[in-house]
């Protein structure tokens, strides 16, 4: 008897405790279970959802397009994208820069005034007068163009500098040649109408010194036709005068002068005396 309550007593202890033991008391928890496998042996515990576990790494940005004033080679230098666009905006502005900022604006207009003084429209053509400008513009620019290349381009290719600082290299013999071809008057007249003040020639801007270079080349190019007319127009006179003189006053001056003043052009050597006057009028 003793041994069956003793029994049934075990029996009431392990319900009781398993009825009224803790929820948590006793029971896995997803953090540690483990999984039997059917021949018995368990398997290592999983871990569970809300253990602590290293966070995740935060998604990545989304990619963007950043252009900034970094190179390859973090110099400081403009990006790739960016030297393409000034790049292609010097190519637009190319005929600007060699119509304006050279020497073809003086040349083109002398030769347009030489061709109008002699009285043939047409000889030479509008293509034969600007190709021939264009030329003479190359071969006074060249020392020019030369510099450009020692002191900017070939730095620049060879990456040892920047092309900030490639174009600031470059701007100076443009400058400087313009500067001599400027007057001094013209170059205030701007500054005052920029709203500079005392500026020194050195620091002067290419948006002061372009104007004032091309109202100077329209200004000298304009007195030296001037100059190319005189001859020919004292040769119209006289022949207007012989022709009154003779009653002829139904002949066109214009048809008996053309003769003489291409006689008079070709004897002196017209075209060597120009070409040389101009060229001696940039490098004087």
């Amino acid at each position: 008897m003793k041994g069956i309550r003793l029994l049934i007593s075990l029996v009431w202890t392990i319900l009781a405790f398993g009825l009224f033991a803790p929820a948590g008391l006793g029971q896995e928890t997803p953090a540690a279970s483990s999984t039997v496998t059917p021949g018995g042996m368990p398997l290592p515990a999983t871990p569970a959802a809300n253990a602590t576990t290293p966070a995740a790494p935060p998604k990545a940005d989304p990619l963007h397009l950043t252009i900034g004033l970094e190179g390859r080679q973090g110099t400081g230098d403009v990006s790739v994208a960016v030297q393409i666009v000034i790049l292609m905006t010097l190519l637009t502005l190319a005929p600007s820069i060699v119509l304006l900022m050279t020497s073809f604006t003086r040349i083109v207009i002398v030769l347009g005034f030489v061709r109008t003084a002699l009285g043939v429209p047409s000889a030479p053509s509008n293509q034969i007068i600007v190709g021939l400008s264009l030329f003479l513009t190359f071969f006074l620019m060249g020392p020019v163009f030369d510099r450009m290349n020692t002191e900017a381009i070939q730095p620049y290719l060879a990456g040892k500098m920047t092309s900030v600082e490639a174009l600031d290299k470059a701007s100076v013999p443009l400058k400087e040649f313009m500067l001599k071809q400027t007057r001094t008057r013209e170059l205030e007249y701007f500054l005052e109408l920029g709203g500079f003040g005392p500026t020194a020639v050195k620091d002067l801007s290419m948006r002061v010194i372009v104007p004032a270079y091309i109202v100077s080349e329209l200004q000298t190019s304009f007195q030296m036709g001037f100059l190319l007319f005189l001859p020919f127009l004292v040769i119209d006179f006289l022949v207007s005068s012989v022709l009154m003189a003779l009653g002829m006053m139904m002949m066109p001056p214009v048809a008996v002068s053309l003769p003489f003043k291409l006689l008079l052009f070709v004897l002196v050597d017209g075209w060597h005396l120009v070409v040389r006057y101009l060229v001696q009028s940039f490098t004087g």
